[in-house]
């Protein structure tokens, strides 16, 4: 496993490709921020790893919720905004207490249950639409704040959750980019205790922000002219392989 740190190559030749697949996600090619995550966690802590690139994040996060800002179903963000916060404080505790091996161990777990939900999640929009209620959305609510904590890696959650219901693309988009608004916003708080906003991890946010901008514009342009079904193939195969390794890391070093 490497180890690197804001201002070594290293570091670089893991968080670009890591920061332009949140760029291509904020795009259009919904679910490559998944990757993003475990190639990070190759390089270095991935406690570290997420406070970096939550800045990222709460800068493109708030873009999507200005573009969607009329299309959103505010009986499912009433529901997943409370439980994500619970998760997000769960996930505070674990990242607080737990070894950093276990962390890792939870990415690559997050990354290959992933995999299979994009394998599977067509037979959820499968069958008459669903309804919002209470109790899954506390229960999938709260993963998501959970998984976004760990591993930015919120939206499988939220999606067997809403994706019975049958909802149009935009507000889906828009309730999902509102919701995670709110979450990343949450975990301000966390990583700051946590003390991970240190100027060395917040100057490699900023000096990675331009190429996340750079990639959501080629992700636009790419959605359109890209077979999806080649380019996912691509990725989940790859999130496999990458949260496969993870596990294995996490393990050895907790049996270590």
């Amino acid at each position: 496993m490497l180890s690197a740190f804001p201002g070594d190559p290293v570091f670089y030749f893991a968080a670009i490709p890591a920061v332009v697949l949140l760029g291509l996600s904020k795009g259009g090619f919904s679910g490559l921020s998944t990757l993003a995550m475990p190639l990070f966690a190759l390089a270095i802590s991935p406690v570290k790893a997420a406070a970096i690139i939550l800045p990222i994040l709460i800068v493109q996060d708030w873009v999507s919720v200005w573009a969607f800002r009329r299309d959103w179903e505010p009986r499912n963000l009433a529901i997943l905004a409370p439980a994500g916060a619970i998760g997000v404080g769960a996930g505070w505790l674990m990242a607080a207490r737990v070894d950093e091996q276990a962390v890792r161990l939870a990415v690559g777990l997050i990354s290959v249950g992933f995999v299979v939900f994009m394998l599977l999640r067509d037979r959820l929009a499968s069958g008459a639409p669903t309804r919002a209620t209470v109790a899954p959305g506390l229960f999938w609510g709260a993963i998501a704040g959970f998984t976004s904590f760990i591993s930015h890696a919120g939206a499988p959650p939220t999606m067997v959750y809403m994706l019975p219901q049958k909802l149009t693309p935009r507000i889906f988009a828009g309730t999902s980019a509102i919701l995670f608004a709110i979450i990343n916003l949450l975990k301000i708080w966390p990583y700051f205790a946590l003390g991970q906003f240190s100027r060395d991890n917040l100057s490699a946010s900023a000096s990675l922000l331009p190429v996340a901008v750079v990639a959501t514009f080629a992700g636009v342009w790419l959605v359109r002219r890209v077979s999806a079904d080649r380019f996912y193939g691509a990725v989940l195969a790859l999130t496999f392989i990458v949260g496969v390794k993870l596990i294995w890391d996490g393990a050895w070093g907790l049996a270590a």
